[in-house]
């Protein structure tokens, strides 16, 4: 090669790497957002017994796209609920379901879940008395079995947790509940629906979670809380033995981390974001400031 051809080579090349490695700020790679902010209906459940159809019409006209019920249709028929939804623009792509469904009425639930078009069915709560080794042995082989029936019909098995599956138990040996789960369990049966609230309250990292088993959480819930020693409310059913000074809050406006969390949503297998707040003061305004962060949220 000439020497001149060869100099201009060089330069060109230098050239060409400093371009790559300097992006000008509209070549930045696009962050990612929600596309689509969920409610778990417990945010509103107060509301929902007073005007169960305005309810949800006001939490469509609020902006949410998805709704998460809980245990409580209003008395209305599972076609009656689809229309309802339709009609607002709404889908439902999980409900939570009572331990005793699960063990008695699995079939129905099942088909309940169909007509209102429900992906997912989750188990929120295992009664204080099953909270032992062989309480959870017996709460995981249930879950595997619904899961293997659930997946037939084309729904998706999960386990929903609060505070209390994060505390060392002397009933289990010092492991912690959750941790029993998540190794009972068949982790194609049996996903987790992730309350990021509750296990920050209880001092564990969501992310952890994520790396150690990965696309194991489709869904999670959004809420949010902040630490205050003055605080007078109790939330000891969700927290059991964990201690927690703190009330909770409006997504935005506690001390959850929510952008580092959701950086790793892809590890963790997010596919659905559930606001919820369990002690809502204003409903409506509540839900309003936790769907307006998050409708802006950039991760």
């Amino acid at each position: 090669m000439p020497p001149m051809n060869r100099r201009t080579f060089i330069a060109t090349s230098v050239a060409a790497t400093l371009a790559a490695s300097v992006k000008p700020s509209w070549a930045a790679d696009s962050a990612h957002h929600i596309d689509r902010v969920g409610l778990q209906l417990y945010t509103v459940r107060g509301e929902l017994k007073k005007d169960f159809d305005g309810t949800i019409a006001k939490v469509a006209a609020t902006g949410y796209k998805e709704v998460e019920f809980a245990e409580d249709y209003g008395g209305h028929s599972p076609k009656d609920v689809r229309a309802l939804l339709d009609k607002n623009g709404l889908v439902s792509p999980s409900a939570h379901i009572r331990y005793d469904l699960i063990e008695n009425k699995w079939p129905q639930t099942l088909e309940t879940a169909r007509v209102i078009g429900n992906g997912y069915l989750v188990c929120p709560w295992i009664d204080e008395k099953q909270r032992t080794a062989d309480g959870y042995k017996r709460a995981s082989e249930l879950f595997n079995k619904a899961g293997e029936a659930s997946q037939k019909a084309g729904i998706q098995f999960c386990y929903h947790n609060h505070s209390f599956e994060f505390a060392p138990s002397d009933a289990t040996g010092g492991k912690l509940l959750y941790d029993l789960l998540l190794e009972q369990t068949d982790p194609r049966l049996v996903k987790m629906e992730m309350d990021l609230g509750w296990i920050s309250v209880a001092g564990k990292d969501p992310v952890s979670y994520f790396e150690k088993y990965p696309g194991r959480f489709p869904m999670v819930h959004v809420k949010d809380y902040v630490n205050d020693p003055n605080s007078t409310s109790s939330y000891a059913g969700a927290t059991g033995s964990v201690e927690f000074k703190g009330r909770l809050a409006d997504v935005g406006k506690g001390i959850v981390d929510w952008k580092r969390i959701f950086a790793q949503s892809e590890i963790g297998g997010i596919k659905h974001y559930f606001v919820e707040n369990d002690d809502a003061k204003t409903p409506f305004e509540d839900i309003k400031i936790s769907y307006d962060y998050l409708s802006k949220l950039q991760f």
